[in-house]
């Protein structure tokens, strides 16, 4: 039961590390596109950029009602990152922990 726990609590780790990881390429193309160094116009790059948009618009979209854009920047992936990061670092550890002493008593 204890690898069970484990394994679940490691692919969750590793979902936040995805997402994590798209926010921070989505956020790099979005400023790619902004300055005409990535043409949307190309297919790949286009088919890039829409699945980046479908997997981080649910995780930024609570963020960005929440906190105003400052000027014409966003910071609501900083915040969301910090968040994600913050969420692998102590809360899945500890659930984790709570959980299998719970389970091996």
């Amino acid at each position: 039961m204890i690898a069970i726990i484990q394994f679940v609590f490691f692919v969750a780790s590793g979902l936040l590390e995805f997402i994590k990881w798209a926010i921070i390429i989505s956020a790099v193309l979005s400023w790619l596109v902004a300055f005409n160094v990535l043409n949307i116009r190309n297919q790949f790059a286009y088919n890039v950029v829409r699945f980046l948009d479908a997997v981080t618009q649910p995780v930024l979209r609570p963020f960005q009602r929440l906190i105003p854009p400052l000027g014409s920047v966003d910071i609501s992936p900083i915040v969301a990152i910090l968040v994600i990061v913050g969420v692998q670092r102590f809360i899945l550890p500890a659930l984790a922990n709570f959980l299998i002493g719970v389970v091996a008593v």
